[in-house]
């Protein structure tokens, strides 16, 4: 069974939106989503021919059975378009909708029935298989299966149901536990007040000195009575079993050198898992006016938060525990339960905050062991970035599991320099400042469009964030009121010379920048990267002249022209004019 979307309906909209993009010329590559697939059918190829569609077809209603269970079992539901092959050809469908219907209605032991309907795409008739989000889920083959990303994986009822309950706004973590406030044990309390010290604001302070009932109540996490709820129960008493797993190794394969499998209260996991991370944290020196000392290679805030990340919003009706590996200097964090509430890898920076368990997540919040709920995984990768490190991987893997990797190393001397030179300072805080300028050392140049998918914003966001990027500049408050005029205090980007007014405005990195920090843009700076960078920019802006590539790459107007000539030659690009000469002469991206 599943249940009916009132209003306008956000699945619809996809199917619509990916049927438009098919009959612009899209390949189905290019615009599936989690939510709407596009499929040939099975059955229909002979080798590289195409043979002719039949009514009913076995083959074809088991394998859409199992797709479409699948998609019924996914939060938002689903939908395959049937009909298109990958490379976008036509091959459409000849399987009666009716018949299709009905059996997927008995492969699914009679509990999935399939909006399934006709379309027309290019004169070529297709089939599109809907289905809403079920409440209860449907076993194809006595198997439950959901979708993460793009792939179909099996998981547990329990794992389901866990997630169903969580969307109905049910709070597990706020429901009443076994335990008292007789249970709470003394090492969590001495726990909890230490990280309110470390704070420090007033009223952590004063929370900080309140008595054992006092504090477990000011935080929620018990009722009138005493009773803790599950959220204080996991902090205050101990998890159900091995809450954090924590490995320490040398090298990948390695044997382990410290292993700390905890299951006493979750406050102590958390500070026995932290602590063994920074004793295992190597620290390099970096000199530099204020930031000098010693800098670790992950920084501090980024390791806590990526292992209370795993803890907090992991599923704890799993008994898995959340597993932290430290290897060399890489910790990855995977714990248990996937995604929730939308958010999804490709937005996790900008999605409000969709807690699994809120209860525990403001627990955790109001003690000070994690960041207020939505700006954990922004801070994690601010942190990243300004020591010159990989952002943060952040994936949903078969299970399922979110796993977050931090990618430590030595720290970039120079890019945590011109972090330090940023001004006005409070704009080096800024994710989408360090987002913005590591887009730039990968892909030389930016612009609203091509920014929104970095920044996870919209086009009109990413556009207001440029501008607060354009408007930094490099040097201290004395440097930049004092010593110079703000038009010669240099800035952190500048503006594409020759850039077309038809789109929105296109920045490189600042001749300055580009002296500090342009070892980080290595790939750019060989002839193969510079090409890479030419055709990119040519298909985002829809054309490329050689005055946008002088200054895109450094290079004189006429080495520009020739670089534009021989990608013309090569049949990457075409001239905009037959005689690739006159003003305003530029080339166009070729179809790919």
């Amino acid at each position: 069974m599943t249940f009916q979307f009132l209003g306008p309906d956000p699945l619809e909209r996809q199917i619509a939106e990916t049927l438009h993009r098919l009959a612009e010329g899209r390949t189905p590559a290019e615009i599936e989503t989690a939510h709407v697939d596009v499929k040939e059918g099975p059955g229909r190829r002979r080798g590289r021919s195409v043979t002719p569609g039949t009514a009913t077809n076995e083959d074809a209603a088991a394998y859409f059975a199992g797709e479409m269970a699948c998609m019924a079992n996914t939060a938002g539901g689903g939908a395959i378009i049937v009909g298109i092959a990958d490379d976008g050809e036509r091959i459409g469908s000849d399987l009666d909708a009716q018949w299709l219907r009905h059996r997927i209605f008995e492969l699914t032991e009679r509990k999935l029935t399939v909006d399934l309907r006709e379309a027309v795409l290019d004169g070529c008739r297709v089939l599109v298989l809907a289905t809403h989000e079920a409440i209860e889920p449907i076993r194809y083959r006595g198997r439950i299966q959901w979708r993460i990303n793009d792939n179909c994986v099996e998981v547990d009822a329990s794992t389901w149901h866990s997630g169903r309950l969580h969307r109905s706004g049910f709070d597990w973590s706020g429901q009443p536990s076994g335990h008292t406030l007789e249970d709470v044990r003394p090492v969590a309390v001495e726990l909890a007040a230490r990280y309110l010290r470390l704070r420090g604001g007033p009223s952590d302070l004063d929370l900080a000195e309140a008595s054992t009932p006092d504090l477990v109540r000011r935080l929620n996490l018990a009722d009138g009575a005493g009773r803790l709820t599950n959220a204080g129960s996991l902090l205050f008493v101990a998890t159900p079993s091995v809450g954090i797993d924590y490995m320490r190794r040398d090298v990948p394969g390695g044997d382990s050198r410290i292993r700390i499998r905890g299951e006493g209260p979750l406050l102590e996991q958390i500070h026995e898992a932290e602590r063994a991370g920074e004793a295992a944290n190597p620290t390099f020196h970096v000199a530099h006016g204020f930031a000098s000392g010693q800098i670790q290679v992950i920084p501090p805030r980024a390791l806590r938060e990526a292992i209370v990340n795993g803890v907090v919003h992991r599923d704890w009706l799993s008994p898995q525990p959340t597993t932290v590996e430290h290897v060399g200097e890489t910790l990855t964090v995977t714990s248990p339960g996937g995604f929730v509430g939308g958010i999804s890898p490709s937005n996790i920076i900008s999605h409000p905050a969709v807690p699994r368990y809120r209860c525990l997540a403001e627990a955790a919040a109001a003690l000070g062991i994690a960041e207020r709920q939505g700006i954990g995984v922004a801070r994690m990768t601010r942190d990243m970035l300004a020591l010159g490190r990989p952002r943060p991987q952040i994936d949903e893997i078969a299970g399922p599991y979110v796993r977050i990797t931090l990618l430590g190393g030595e720290p970039d001397p120079e890019m945590i320099r011109l972090v330090s030179d940023i001004f006005p300072q409070e704009l080096a805080e800024s994710v989408d400042v360090l987002l913005l300028i590591d887009e730039l050392c990968a892909c030389g140049w930016v612009d609203a469009g091509s920014a929104a998918g970095v920044l996870q914003r919209s086009v009109a966001e990413a556009a207001a964030a440029i501008e607060r990027l354009a408007a930094v500049k490099l040097g201290d408050a004395d440097d930049a009121r004092r010593r110079r005029p703000p038009d010669l205090v240099p800035g952190v980007i500048d503006q594409v010379a020759g850039a077309g007014s038809a789109g929105p405005t296109a920045y490189r990195l600042s001749d300055e920048s580009r002296h500090r920090i342009g070892h980080r843009c290595a790939r750019l700076q060989s002839v193969e990267g510079q090409n890479e960078l030419l055709l990119d920019w040519a298909r985002g802006r829809g054309r490329v002249s050689s005055t946008e590539v002088s200054d895109l790459i450094d290079v004189s107007v006429v080495t520009a022209g020739r670089r534009l000539a021989a990608l013309a030659a090569d049949g990457l690009l075409a001239p905009s004019r037959p005689n690739g000469t006159g003003r305003g002469f530029h080339y166009l991206p070729k179809p790919t």
